[in-house]
């Protein structure tokens, strides 16, 4: 899917921002390898990420998170008020499908609300978006 979005959005710079990811050299030179070489990759912690600098950085880039609950950190540490985007989240224990490719728990739902964001659900830029209501 992210072959899809990198072109749609014009994207020069991907960054993922995963605790994990970032502290296993594997799973870095995996995701390195699976982006363009014309996009710059970087990733980092979330905590270590700076949020706010990338919002006002004119290099188009795109932020990766995890899962709903690595939103809600990164909202912690300064992902700033814009939309945010839920593209794939699969199904499991407790979740409901929401969209096609979108599964999501009642609680993950209430997390996403509270985030003071615009959510919207939308796995590839060919689907039309689905606002979270």
């Amino acid at each position: 899917m992210l072959e899809a979005w990198v072109p749609h959005l014009k994207i020069a710079r991907l960054v993922v921002a995963d605790d994990e990811a970032a502290s296993n050299p594997l799973m870095r030179a995996a995701m390195s390898m699976a982006v363009p070489s014309h996009v710059e990759v970087v990733i980092s912690k979330i905590e270590a990420t700076d949020f706010p600098a990338l919002a006002n950085d004119p290099v188009p880039s795109l932020v990766l998170l995890r899962d709903v609950a690595a939103a809600v950190t990164a909202r912690r540490f300064g992902l700033p008020e814009g939309p945010l985007n839920v593209g794939n989240v699969h199904a499991g224990m407790g979740r409901a499908q929401v969209t096609r490719a979108v599964f999501l728990t009642e609680e993950e739902k209430a997390e996403l609300k509270n985030l003071g964001m615009l959510v919207t659900l939308q796995a590839v830029p060919s689907e039309a978006p689905v606002a979270l209501s």
